[in-house]
């Protein structure tokens, strides 16, 4: 199957995966999507919601297949009581995806014309665009939606910002806010929206989303059942894994962290596989990786009842984690970013 982009390019858009806007069939969340239909066709919609989750579930897909479903349903009492199926060959469809249709916008990290890539935070300069999208009237009176996508990459700025249209916002206006980390948003802002908490895809489910995308997963049972548990019930996390050299890149840095005595060679072999020119996506794999390893030793050591080492293991993820926006905010040197990283993960998961 020819895969046709149509969609604009994101800053975690990866090759031959569907944005979430041009994804026609949602997998899972089947109760939350029939909870909103039925709030829209009962005239109960919230003007503001978040789709609280982990990344690569199928949030953003679910926001933007909500979109469809209030566009095609203008009046509301003539919607269906579940969301309506896209249709790719549809001009509603193909003016959703591609970021054309007047009465969506699609807010996320805006592009770094200095760098040719994109910015590492949600900018002020892009919530402000809201005030001016709810300024214009609505072509044909239907809903006006705003997705913030994800709403965790807004700095302090953009979230101030973001607040003041919340507080006030036009009839038949609807912000979704697609949130990784509901706890990083602030106060204000999350209890002026509905939170819908959506859990991670199922085994079958998340095989179903891979079916679809060129390799399509493992044909035996045993290596599809380690590939779910390893991706923890997220598609991005199963395609990184298999197509992007994130089952090797974990198991190599897992091995290093592991390993009674440092392996010089072992860690350059891995700074170097994922701090090229082109190995963006891999070098977010490995980031993530470090951060989970800190995440799962100081939830360990939690429930094992140290406290002491629970701690030390939480401050080294935030360290950890400031370091990597500090990489990649500042384009500093990503081997030497990972050879330290790796050292420091050795250091402190010793402890």
């Amino acid at each position: 199957m020819i895969f046709e982009r149509i969609a604009p390019e994101q800053h975690d858009t990866l090759d031959g995966v569907p944005e979430p806007s041009e994804t026609p069939r949602l997998i899972g969340h089947a109760q939350a999507a029939g909870m909103l239909a039925a709030a829209y066709r009962a005239g109960k919609l919230p003007h503001a919601l978040i789709l609280a989750g982990p990344l690569g579930i199928g949030k953003a897909t679910l926001a933007f297949h909500l979109a469809h479903h209030l566009l095609k349903y203008p009046d509301f009492t003539a919607a269906p009581e579940t969301l309506a199926v896209p249709d790719p060959a549809s001009s509603l469809f193909r003016q959703i995806a591609t970021g054309a249709h007047p009465s969506v916008l699609h807010l996320t990290r805006p592009a770094n014309d200095k760098t040719k890539s994109f910015k590492t935070v949600l900018t002020v300069d892009e919530i402000r665009k809201v005030s001016r999208f709810l300024s214009m009237t609505s072509h044909d009176g239907s809903y006006r939606v705003v997705i913030v996508d994800p709403a965790d990459d807004m700095n302090t700025n953009a979230a101030n910002a973001l607040l003041k249209n919340l507080e006030e916002p036009p009839a038949r206006t609807l912000f979704i806010l697609i949130v990784h980390a509901p706890g990083s948003l602030l106060p204000t802002i999350r209890s002026r929206c509905q939170m819908v908490r959506l859990t991670p895809l199922a085994a079958d489910e998340l095989m179903a989303v891979l079916e679809g995308i060129e390799p399509p997963p493992p044909d035996d049972p045993a290596a599809r059942a380690a590939l779910a548990e390893r991706a923890g019930g997220s598609a991005r996390n199963a395609i990184l894994l298999t197509q992007y050299g994130g089952l090797e890149i974990a198991g190599a840095l897992d091995a290093l962290v592991a390993a009674p005595k440092p392996d010089i060679a072992g860690a350059h072999r891995l700074a170097e596989a994922v701090a090229g020119r082109d190995q963006a996506i891999q070098f977010d794999i490995f980031n993530r990786r470090a951060l989970d390893l800190l995440s799962a030793a100081a939830s360990e050591a939690a429930l094992a009842g140290d406290l002491a080492r629970a701690k030390t293991l939480s401050e080294a993820w935030h360290e950890a984690l400031n370091t990597i926006s500090e990489a990649e905010t500042y384009n500093l040197d990503k081997k030497q970013h990972a050879l330290t990283m790796i050292d420091r993960l050795k250091s402190v998961m010793r402890m």
